[in-house]
């Protein structure tokens, strides 16, 4: 890899302390990512209408010189730091849960590494604050602009407004 490469993250918590494990896992994303910008914290349910605490939600755009999977292992060593347990089928409650959605214009189809992410665009709770932060963004996949690759249905989902993410460790970034 030549230089720092675009890339954008997307993090969720719905167990204990949900704000501050969002703060503390931006905070130790900013050791290996460059923040360029975060979203303000957005509240949905957990999909599929499981038995679950309510999701904070945010998304970052920053630079790294990581590779896709380096970058890829540094979420997930981050997610275990914050207390993420990892079981066979997922849709448990999760502490910390970091997604890759884009690396540059990577794209890619390997075990455990799926590139730009599945489904990002059908999820508001990613799509949307995203679309906000990042408005001029491109899809790698499809070469088309954020907003045409959102879904109007998506576009317009509900979601509550929390604000910026406050906490002790966290980098001042804004939108």
């Amino acid at each position: 890899m030549t230089g720092p490469v675009l890339v954008v993250v997307a993090a969720g918590s719905n167990l204990g302390d949900r704000m501050a494990h969002l703060a503390s896992g931006v905070a130790e994303l900013s050791k290996v990512v460059e923040l360029e910008v975060v979203s303000d914290v957005v509240e949905t349910p957990p999909e599929g209408g499981a038995d679950q605490n309510d999701y904070l939600n945010l998304v970052l755009v920053g630079r790294t010189a990581l590779a896709p999977r380096a970058l890829l292992d540094e979420l997930l060593r981050i997610e275990r730091m914050m207390g993420r347990e990892r079981r066979v089928g997922g849709g448990e409650p999760r502490t910390l849960d970091l997604d890759l959605i884009f690396h540059g214009d990577q794209i890619r189809r390997e075990p455990g590494l799926i590139l730009p992410h599945p489904r990002w665009h059908e999820r508001p709770f990613v799509a949307r604050p995203l679309l906000e932060i990042w408005p001029e963004g491109v899809d790698p996949e499809s070469g088309r602009p954020l907003r045409t690759v959102v879904s109007d249905e998506v576009g317009r989902a509900p979601l509550g407004r929390v604000g910026p993410l406050v906490g002790p460790r966290v980098p001042v970034v804004s939108p």
